[in-house]
């Protein structure tokens, strides 16, 4: 099975290692065995002024995932949104009123799906491929997780080269290291199999740190800056 993904994550963070706003959602297209991407795709937001509710993300997401699924023709598209696998071209108002999710959810995902649903319904009529909310039961959305990790360190990188020091975190349970050439990042947890990931960068004269965020467990920190 070939599998599209899509996943935001990476946050810029202040001095006192709160985030300020996302930065990075990836696309991944994921093929057996289901343990890195094939292709990655990434589109960068403003963490300066970035909507905190949600729906900037999953709107990114579905969006960048279609994207790809339309060059790379998978067999299934994964979004990184837990109520129950539903079908996105579904999700009408009267479903999401029946989800096991908070009134705020609800909210966001009647406000998101008067683009997304028609979007969802769209594609599936042009190609058969079906836009499924499953969440983080998915390891192709784990991958794109850690993708996005990969490409807020190549964004820290480019912005270090223009402001100086830079300080981001990390999503949940990974680290990154930033090599000669290439960006590398894998999952900390050790029930996952391995999973993993890696992207061509320019690298040269960045120093780099990375340590646990002191108010977050499972989170790490990435300090960023030239020689």
């Amino acid at each position: 099975m070939r599998i599209v993904s899509a996943d935001t994550g990476g946050a810029l963070l202040d001095e006192n290692y709160e985030p300020i706003g996302l930065i990075a959602t990836a696309a991944v297209l994921v093929e057996k065995p289901y343990r890195t991407a094939t292709l990655s795709r990434v589109r960068y937001a403003d963490p300066f002024n970035y909507d905190m509710s949600g729906r900037q993300a999953i709107r990114d997401e579905a969006l960048l995932a279609v994207e790809l699924a339309r060059e790379v023709k998978p067999d299934v598209v994964h979004l990184d949104s837990t109520i129950g696998g539903i079908e996105l071209r579904k999700l009408d108002e009267p479903t999401i009123d029946a989800l096991t999710i908070t009134d705020r959810g609800k909210e966001v995902w009647k406000d998101l799906a008067k683009e997304l649903q028609p979007l969802a319904k769209r594609f599936w009529e042009e190609t058969g491929i079906e836009i499924v909310a499953i969440g983080k039961w998915s390891v192709p959305v784990r991958i794109a997780e850690i993708y996005s990790g990969i490409y807020t360190a190549k964004w820290a990188i480019d912005y270090a080269r223009e402001n100086g020091k830079v300080m981001v975190g990390l999503p949940r349970y990974m680290k990154v290291e930033i090599r000669p050439g290439k960006i590398y990042g894998e999952s900390l947890d050790p029930r996952e199999g391995g999973l993993f990931g890696e992207i061509k960068a320019e690298t040269d004269g960045i120093c780099w740190e990375l340590y646990p965020n002191p108010l977050v467990r499972r989170y790490m920190v990435l300090e960023v800056w030239e020689e």
